[in-house]
């Protein structure tokens, strides 16, 4: 089949051999839990970002479940956050007992409005939650100077944005550094980079570190490795509740060797995301993502709003005869049946920005490996099907 023919997907992973042997590595020595791979990885990850430490777990829900726990949010406490992201923000929140309290978003970039929070925050607020939606950073000098006035702990949800930055004090550093207090990210394969599933904290605050580790194995006193490598026997204890969300040793050899590709893919796809801004820049009333100065975006995702009158479904059919896959635009939490069961602090009415991304806005394929042919493939079919 020719590659005008081809399906082009919307996201595809690129791993290949080194991945394989890296995963054959681990299987081969014996150890394929949690373990020395899995230090390795972390080392590199908090090198990488910048940050003090890196704490790997088995997805980015587990990691914002231990975010939050950590800082200290219970039963009955409130955390603000925003309705439009994938569902697992929220979720995290609740797994804690806790009420999530949404704030709408910027209608450019998709992230949270930091002028609407101080009016979400109460007396039980515990910690604010935002998420870099798409890859895109928030702007966290903003949030934190509304979160440090109320002594609020601030949880960035980075599952799509390893390898973005963000312009901090005249210098480019990368989102997980943190500049919060905690990041959390995601190795899913819709990601930049994948472990086929997997996640990772990263943080300065030691005690927390600690904290993480003890909580993803069950609350275990001492780690396999040391009781591996001991020269007595030690019998572990488990002194506080702990949970299963560990991340396998095969999972971290392909992420140190999917980390040493992120630049070269970050670079590709802020091409790739040039081209679209290029050609798409002259359909009329078709709205393209803004990147503020002061961020740069590993353009995870590449979503558009559609012209007035333009409607969203037969977009994506129109493009999905023409075999281009695309996504509607982020799903709002506050939808779905699942957050319909009590009556959230928020209504819809307040959340008109996260509704109408969700409704007039789509995702246009994005990957590593898209040629610029299928690139214009898909711009076409785009320009064809808005057309109203």
């Amino acid at each position: 089949m020719s590659e005008q023919m081809q399906n082009i997907p919307i996201a595809k992973p690129w791993i290949g051999e080194s991945e394989a042997a890296a995963a054959g590595r681990a299987i081969m020595s014996g150890w394929v839990t949690q373990g020395p791979e899995v230090a390795a990885f972390e080392q590199e990850f908090a090198t990488y970002v910048g940050a003090k430490h890196a704490c790997a777990v088995s997805n980015c829900t587990t990691a914002l479940h231990l975010a939050l726990l950590t800082v200290g949010v219970e039963p009955g406490d409130e955390v603000i956050t925003v309705s439009h992201s994938y569902i697992a923000t929220a979720n995290s929140i609740r797994y804690c007992g806790a009420i999530p309290i949404f704030v709408d978003v910027e209608p450019h970039t998709y992230n949270i409005n930091p002028t609407l929070i101080e009016a979400a925050i109460s007396d039980r607020t515990r910690a604010i939650l935002v998420v870099h939606q798409m890859g895109m950073p928030c702007d966290l000098k903003a949030i934190l100077a509304v979160a440090r006035r109320y002594n609020l702990p601030v949880i960035e949800d980075a599952a799509c944005a390893i390898g973005s930055e963000i312009l901090w004090d005249g210098q480019w550093e990368k989102i997980g550094k943190p500049h919060g207090d905690i990041a959390c990210f995601s190795f899913h394969p819709r990601k930049v980079i994948t472990t086929g599933d997997g996640g990772m904290l990263t943080t300065n605050n030691l005690e927390w570190d600690k904290q993480f580790r003890l909580w993803r194995q069950h609350g275990m006193s001492v780690p396999d490795t040391v009781r591996h490598g001991a020269k007595q026997v030690i019998v572990e204890s488990y002194p506080m509740l702990g949970y299963n969300y560990r991340m396998t040793d095969i999972q971290a050899a392909v992420g140190r060797e999917q980390l040493k590709r992120l630049p070269e893919i970050v670079e590709r796809r802020r091409y790739l995301q040039e081209r679209y801004h290029e050609q798409l820049s002259d359909v009329p009333g078709l709205k393209l993502p803004t990147e503020p100065n002061w961020a740069k975006s590993n353009w995870q995702s590449y979503c558009v709003r559609l012209p007035d009158g333009c409607d969203q479904l037969p977009v994506m059919q129109a493009m999905l005869d023409a075999g281009i896959s695309t996504r509607r635009g982020i799903m709002c939490a506050h939808r779905e049946e699942a957050y319909q069961i009590e009556a959230w602090s928020c209504g819809s009415d307040r959340l008109l920005e996260s509704e109408g991304a969700t409704d007039r806005a789509i995702i246009l394929p994005l990957f590593h490996q898209m040629t610029e042919a299928e690139q214009d493939r898909a711009i076409a079919v785009l320009k064809t099907a808005t057309q109203v």
